[in-house]
C-alpha cells in the first residue's frame, strides 16, 4: 500500500504512516505523521485516529501564482526540497502523498438521485449505485470531480438520513455535494509532483482541508464557514450537520496586500513584506499619524536617506484590499444560499489570517462572529507549525478519517482519470480497516 510511505514492511503497516503535501502559492509544506487509533475526546469527537507528525519539511513556495502552477521546474524544486527534509526527519522514503489542491476554479453543486430498492434492505451496493448517480450529473468536459460526497441521505419520504446500511425502504436517494476543478491546473499539479518521483494519493480541496483542521465538532454541526487566507489564494468553505456543503475561491490573498504596498511606497517586494509583517495592520490607530515607519525606496544608493512615512498610509493601503476582499467573500457567502447555515460562526485560517487587526475587520463586514483557528487534534507540529498558516497540510492528515462514504463507496466513480489512480482510494479504504 504506497501510503505507507516507502517501507512496506508489516511494521510499518500496522503503525500507519501518511504523507501529505501543501503547495501554495507562498510555502510548500511536506508532513510525514503516524496514525494510531484514538482516545474518546469531547471536542473532537469525530477523529478515529490520534495524529503524530514525525517528519515535517517547508520551502518558500517557487512557480506557483495564486494556487496555479505556473512554472514546472521550479515548483518541483520547491516540492523536492520539502519532501526531502520531511523524509530525513522521519527517517524514511515517501512514495505517494495526499495533496491539497486550491486551483481550478472551484466550483460546488448540489445533486439529487435516487435508486430503487424495493423494500429491500439498503445494502453497500445500493448506497454505491444511488453516489454514482449522483455523481454522474457532474461529470462535464474540462472539469474534474474532486470531491462528491453525501450531504444526506433520504428513505421514502424520511429525509437526513445519516447512514442508511441496513435500512429498509421503496426508494433510496441522496443529496450530494459535488465539488469540481478546471482539468488542467490539476493535471499540472499533479505532474510537477510526478516530476520528482512522486505519486498523487488523492487530491483533496485545500478549503475542506482547512475546515477539517481549523474546526471543532459543535462548529461542524451547528454550521460555520471557514476562510482560509492564504498567499494568493482565499476560499472558503461551509460546513453544516457535521457535512462540508459548499465552498469557494478567490485568486487573491495575503501576496496581493504586499503588491499594493510595494507599489504604493515605491519600495521592493521584500521591504514591503516586511513592513506588513512587523507593522502592517488592517485597522487604524490612534496613533498612526504620528507613528513613522522607514521605507527604503527601490534603487536607492547605500547612501541615501530612507523615506520616513506616516503609518497612517500604510494602514490605508492595507485595509482597501482587506476590505475588498472580505466583501466579495460575503457576497459570494450570501449568494450561496448557505449564509444561514453559517449563522454566527466564521473562523479564519491561513498565513495571511495572522495580520493585525484582521479578525475586527472581518468580524464588522461579514457582520459574525470571527475567531483565528489554529490546527487542531495533532500532536508533535514544531512551534513554528502550530499556527493558522499551517491549518491546511494539518487538514489533509485528517482527511482521510473522515472520508469514509467518499473512499469506501466511491472508489469506482471519483473517475480520477489523471493518472488513473482509481484504484487507489479503494486501497487507502482497504489500508484503514487493515491497519487499525
Amino acid at each position: 500500500m504506497s501510503l505507507l510511505g516507502g517501507r512496506k514492511d508489516s511494521q510499518s503497516r500496522r503503525s500507519g504512516v501518511v504523507t501529505v503535501l501543501d503547495v501554495g502559492s507562498s510555502k510548500v509544506c511536506c508532513i510525514v505523521a503516524s496514525l494510531k487509533p484514538a482516545a474518546e475526546s469531547q471536542i473532537l469527537r469525530g477523529r478515529t485516529h490520534q495524529a503524530r507528525v514525525i517528519g515535517i519539511g517547508h520551502q518558500k513556495s517557487q512557480g506557483v501564482k495564486s494556487g496555479v502552477v505556473v512554472d514546472l521546474d521550479r515548483a518541483e524544486h520547491a516540492v523536492r526540497l520539502a519532501v526531502d527534509a520531511a523524509e530525513r526527519m522521519a527517517g524514511l522514503t515517501v512514495d505517494s502523498l495526499i495533496v491539497n489542491l486550491t486551483a481550478g476554479r472551484l466550483k460546488s453543486q448540489t445533486f439529487s438521485a435516487t435508486v430503487n430498492l424495493g423494500g429491500h434492505e439498503a445494502s453497500a451496493g445500493d448506497i454505491k449505485r444511488v453516489l454514482a448517480a449522483g455523481a454522474k450529473q457532474a461529470l462535464r468536459a474540462e472539469r474534474e470531480v474532486v470531491h462528491a460526497l453525501p450531504v444526506a441521505f433520504s428513505l421514502d419520504a424520511e429525509r437526513g438520513v445519516r447512514d442508511p446500511s441496513g435500512m429498509v425502504g421503496e426508494t433510496l436517494g441522496v443529496d450530494m455535494h459535488v465539488l469540481t476543478g478546471d482539468a488542467a491546473p490539476l493535471r499540472n499539479l499533479e505532474l510537477c509532483i510526478n516530476r520528482s518521483h512522486l505519486s498523487v494519493e488523492r487530491m483533496v480541496a485545500t478549503p475542506y482541508a482547512s475546515g477539517l483542521a481549523a474546526l471543532v465538532d459543535d462548529e461542524l454541526e451547528m454550521g460555520a464557514a471557514c476562510i482560509d487566507m492564504g498567499g494568493g489564494t482565499t476560499t472558503i468553505s461551509v460546513f453544516a450537520d457535521g457535512k462540508f456543503v459548499h465552498a469557494d475561491a478567490i485568486p487573491i490573498g495575503g501576496n496581493h496586500v504586499t503588491l499594493d504596498m510595494a507599489k504604493g511606497l515605491s519600495t521592493r517586494l521584500e521591504d514591503a513584506e516586511r513592513l506588513k509583517v512587523m507593522h502592517g495592520s488592517a485597522l487604524p490607530g490612534g496613533s498612526d499619524d504620528r507613528d513613522l515607519v522607514t521605507v527604503q525606496p527601490i534603487g536607492a544608493d547605500e547612501g541615501d536617506v530612507p523615506l520616513q512615512i506616516p503609518r497612517s498610509v500604510m494602514t490605508r493601503i492595507i485595509r482597501a484590499r482587506i476590505e475588498e476582499t472580505l466583501e466579495i467573500l460575503r457576497d459570494r457567502l450570501n449568494k450561496s444560499g448557505y449564509g444561514n447555515a453559517v449563522g454566527k460562526r466564521v473562523v479564519l485560517t491561513g498565513g495571511a489570517s495572522q495580520l493585525a487587526g484582521l479578525p475586527e475587520a472581518a468580524r464588522r463586514i461579514l457582520g459574525r462572529n470571527v475567531r483565528i483557528g489554529r490546527p487542531l487534534g495533532v500532536a508533535g507540529l514544531p512551534e513554528a507549525a502550530k499556527g493558522p498558516a499551517f491549518a491546511a497540510a494539518v487538514g489533509l492528515l485528517i482527511y482521510p478519517q473522515v472520508a469514509s462514504f467518499e473512499i469506501n463507496q466511491f472508489n469506482s466513480i471519483s473517475r480520477f482519470r489523471m493518472t488513473g489512480t482509481g484504484g487507489k482510494l479503494h486501497r487507502v479504504s482497504q489500508w484503514f480497516r487493515d491497519s487499525f
